[in-house]
């Protein structure tokens, strides 16, 4: 399918609903989600915990199936209440990167197969995985880190590793799940930054769970999830 238009979003979600449970047990974690994130914006999600933004993120993501609604990922409809496709793996390989709080890095591999795994996992021949790998090393200024092991990476180089990891397969929608939680303020807002430039630099679309107050003045918009419904709310000022 062509590629959406840049001014045209990259995420759309109409009415989407996700429940668990039936009956007296039923719990409604997301009530008619709309939402739209456009290329080259950094976009929140906050909200108490139980409000639906971890639902929401692996709705996107395209790990938890909506209960209703329709939603469009870079250009191609994915979800009308049922999956239009049966290869979900495939589409997360193509289409989604995903960063989380903790860098998650294999402690057996060195830095660049961390990253190559990805490439690899999607047909890529071992070299191809590696030189891929070591140019998003290098992008993300953590290059002279490639041979290292998880063990031996500061938080912040470690997170750096895990950016590349999630950039690996050139996917336009990047979501991330407390991505600077673990982090001081001097390495939340690095990380910020390189979210910043890749949405920029790779016409990409970041959406971002967050507890993080020290990030919220980074975002283009917040959005405030409130048991299972959806607000925006202006940047730095997430209630």
């Amino acid at each position: 399918m062509a590629k959406p238009e840049p001014h045209e979003p990259l995420v759309r979600l109409r009415n989407v609903s996700k429940h668990f449970g039936d009956g007296e047990t039923r719990v409604d974690a997301l009530k008619e989600v709309s939402l739209e994130v456009f290329p080259r914006e950094v976009v929140a999600l906050l909200g108490p915990s139980g409000s639906g933004k971890t639902t929401l993120l692996n709705a996107i993501g395209c790990i938890l199936e909506p209960s209703s609604g329709w939603m469009q990922l870079d250009g191609d409809v994915v979800y009308e209440g049922r999956w239009l496709r049966s290869d979900l793996r495939r589409l997360r390989l193509d289409k989604i990167g995903f960063i989380f709080q903790f860098h998650n890095l294999l402690p057996f591999l060195d830095a660049t197969d961390n990253v190559a795994v990805v490439p690899s996992l999607a047909g890529a021949s071992a070299a191809a995985a590696r030189r891929r790998a070591v140019e998003l090393l290098d992008y993300l200024e953590v290059g002279h880190r490639k041979s290292a092991f998880p063990a031996k990476l500061s938080g912040g180089e470690a997170q750096r590793v895990a950016i590349a990891r999630a950039l690996a397969n050139r996917p336009r929608i990047i979501l991330a799940d407390e991505p600077t939680a673990a982090l001081d303020s001097k390495r939340a807002g690095i990380v910020m930054d390189l979210l910043r430039k890749l949405a920029v630099e790779q016409d990409a679309a970041i959406i971002a769970v967050t507890h993080d107050e020290k990030i919220f003045d980074r975002f283009d918009r917040i959005f405030h999830l409130r048991d299972g419904r959806l607000d925006q709310t202006a940047p730095g000022q997430p209630e």
